[in-house]
């Protein structure tokens, strides 16, 4: 599983309701929720990234009320993948329940600067940035690439039972 994209740098704590403001949390249409991914942060957002961005960001992105709506909007204004410090834990399990893949790196987090391109190889652990930095990340486990690529659990599980 490999995944190329432009890097938008955030800081660190991200929350929930500065990926998706709580006023947009009256719909879980996720074009319309993608509109107004990280609004508050970064105004105009959505509209400016290209398809298959990557978010990099500080530790602890996703902190805050535990809703399904935050990487959803990501995934569904055509983030790639987040790659982050560290995770908020529910947020975590949240983004593998919908698809949406996730990589902790501390490393890439300091080093990938806004506007690069990246390269991620989940399965083999690599990070390739276009200033020719490579950042090792451990490598997706298979049964969450397969999550993944099924676009979310309750895909995956609904394959599995057929």
């Amino acid at each position: 599983m490999i995944l190329e994209g432009k890097a938008y740098t955030f800081g660190n704590d991200i929350n929930t309701d500065e990926i998706i403001p709580a006023r947009y949390l009256n719909t879980s249409d996720p074009q319309e929720l993608a509109r107004y991914c990280m609004e508050d942060v970064r105004p105009g957002f959505s509209a400016a990234i290209e398809a298959g961005a990557v978010i990099v960001a500080g530790r602890n992105f996703g902190c805050g009320s535990s809703r399904e709506h935050a990487p959803l909007a990501i995934k569904a204004a055509g983030i790639s993948c987040v790659v982050a410090a560290s995770f908020a834990r529910i947020f975590f399990r949240n983004a593998i329940n919908i698809g949406l893949p996730i990589v902790e790196s501390p490393e890439a987090a300091q080093k990938i600067r806004e506007g690069e391109n990246l390269k991620i190889d989940l399965e083999q652990g690599i990070i390739l940035t276009s200033t020719g930095a490579e950042l090792t990340i451990s490598p997706f486990p298979p049964f969450m690439q397969a999550i993944v690529s099924r676009g979310g659990w309750m895909n995956y599980l609904k394959e599995k039972s057929v």
